[in-house]
């Protein structure tokens, strides 16, 4: 056992969770039969013999699976006699409303989560990682400084990379993306847009790496010029540790100094509120959509003129492609 960790919080500071390629299940294999398949692990019950191997192999082989899974290792050479590991690990995944289950491999522990819950996963264990190294301090290396720049053209293709990996998981419905994220062309087409507005858009920089982008464009309710704001992204593995906040709470204050009068958005209510965005109906705009109802949003600044009216109008791209 050289080598493994047992103290746990140096193996929460230390762990990286990485997602194995490909989806995974488990299955009942049939009494007598040999094993066949690349399988992974068998756990050997009174009642049967369960495996977990690729779905494709289960599939080849007529096996029957309810559970689809993505397989997250935890990169940390973990002793088998530690204490707390699983304990720490599941909890932080139940409080993300994510069910989990744990094989002790020799070397690490593994994960077996739903599939469609796998981004998740891996940020929920990136934050205790992250909670775990700020207790321990003493010792740690200074934590890397989030710049936020104006986004340059050299970003462009990382930004739409960034992007693409941000709106794998639908905020709408919260199923994965098959194929490219509709985000990303609408990004690509804000970029090159009459619209576009470049010191409203945004990247959040995080040791040379491009973590988070906020893209704002022009927009119209009736005569009043406004800021139409989205798409936000930011990488998986970092959302939810304060980059989205900092990108929102940046193009607050570039458009105040700016003289802006207000920011208009789609999404979550209980989210945006704490910036100080409102139903665009009480401010006297509609939404688009009137279906969007009391998820259009905006944020009055400043010089908000008041007696506002009118249907709020996007940046052309949000329009879809323009026609033939």
């Amino acid at each position: 056992m050289t080598g493994a960790e047992k103290d746990l919080n140096t193996l929460l500071a230390a762990m990286r969770p990485t997602i194995r390629e490909g989806e995974y299940v488990y299955a009942v294999w049939p009494e007598g039969k040999p094993l066949a398949g690349h399988v992974a692990a068998a756990v050997r019950e009174s009642e049967g013999l369960t495996v977990v191997l690729p779905r494709a192999d289960a599939d080849a082989l007529g096996l029957h699976y309810d559970y689809v899974a993505a397989w997250i290792t935890l990169q940390v050479h973990s002793a088998l006699e530690a204490i707390g590991l699983t304990a720490a690990v599941s909890a932080a995944l139940a409080e993300a409303k994510i069910s989990c289950n744990v094989l002790a491999g020799f070397h690490h522990d593994h994960l077996l989560v739903p599939v469609a819950d796998a981004a998740r996963a891996v940020e929920a264990l990136h934050e205790l990682s992250d909670r775990s190294r700020s207790a321990n301090g003493a010792g740690q290396p200074a934590a890397p400084r989030l710049v936020l720049r104006s986004e340059e053209p050299a970003d462009r293709a990382e930004l739409l990379a960034l992007t693409a990996a941000a709106f794998t998981i639908s905020p709408v419905t919260g199923e994965r993306v098959e194929g490219e994220p509709e985000e990303v062309e609408l990004l690509r087409r804000l970029f090159n847009c009459p619209e576009y507005l470049p010191e409203f858009s945004i990247v959040a920089e995080l040791d040379g790496e491009l973590v988070g982008h906020v893209i704002s464009t022009r927009g119209r309710a009736g005569e009043l010029e406004l800021l139409g704001l989205g798409p936000i992204g930011v990488l998986p593995r970092l959302q939810r540790h304060g980059i989205g906040s900092a990108l929102m709470q940046e193009t607050i204050d570039r458009a105040n100094a700016a003289g802006e009068r207000g920011i208009a958005l789609l999404g979550s209510p209980d989210y945006y509120a704490r910036f100080g965005f409102v139903p665009s109906t009480s401010l006297g705009v509609q939404a688009p959509d009137p279906a969007w109802g009391e998820h259009f949003q905006i944020l009055p600044l400043a010089l908000w003129p008041g007696g506002a009216s009118g249907v709020f109008q996007y940046a052309q791209p949000f329009d879809g492609p323009p026609s033939a």
